[in-house]
């Protein structure tokens, strides 16, 4: 059985529909008018294995900041009711992936209590196309919220801004793929020692 999540989500400012299949092979049909953040979310879907749809119209007129933030939550609220029960899963994954000369460090626990720790080097470059930098951590925060998980990201070096953000979404579509696969040897079983997650 697939494990789904869809959520659509409408304000003033934005309307964003976001599908999500857990169990998918990685197809990704992403619009949300802001080309870097559809390359990032692209990343996701396509290095988790999820298959994912993403369709967003916000007020662009003004900036890219409410486009980002409401796909994020939408993105993270999808995820967590496309994990349901969480019974069976392995919940904790890591991945740390190289992309040139940027690394990236990502650790997850599908804990059910929103908690983010984010290091990625300063001095970035403000903006890569009309995506603002400063958002990755913003993105990560959104996510986390809706989604309920323990996110740690880390990138301990890095120079180009292209690389340093996208290394970041290409370990976080890993640690999600490894942490929310259903381990063969834990079916029927939640894991967690307090007996809820």
């Amino acid at each position: 059985m697939s494990r789904i999540g869809r959520v659509e989500r409408t304000t003033k400012e934005t309307s964003v529909l976001v599908e999500i299949d857990l169990d998918g092979t990685g197809k990704t049909d992403i619009s949300t008018g802001v080309g870097f953040y559809d390359h990032m979310l692209d990343q996701l879907g396509r290095h988790g294995l999820f298959d994912l749809t993403v369709k967003t119209d916000g007020d662009l007129h003004i900036d890219t900041h409410h486009t980002i933030e409401d796909t994020a939550l939408a993105l993270g609220a999808a995820f967590k009711q496309a994990l349901g029960d969480k019974v069976g899963i392995y919940r904790f994954g890591n991945c740390t992936v190289p992309l040139d000369e940027s690394l990236a460090q990502v650790t997850v626990d599908l804990s059910g209590r929103p908690y983010l720790v984010h290091t990625e080097p300063e001095n970035m470059a403000p903006m890569i196309g009309s995506y603002d930098t400063t958002m990755t951590r913003h993105i990560l925060e959104s996510f986390v919220a809706q989604a309920a998980i323990a996110l740690h990201v880390h990138v301990p070096y890095g120079r180009n801004a292209h690389h340093i953000v996208e290394c970041q979404f290409k370990a976080l579509a890993r640690a999600l793929r490894y942490a929310s696969e259903r381990d063969p040897r834990a079916a029927g079983i939640l894991p967690s020692t307090k007996g809820a997650l």
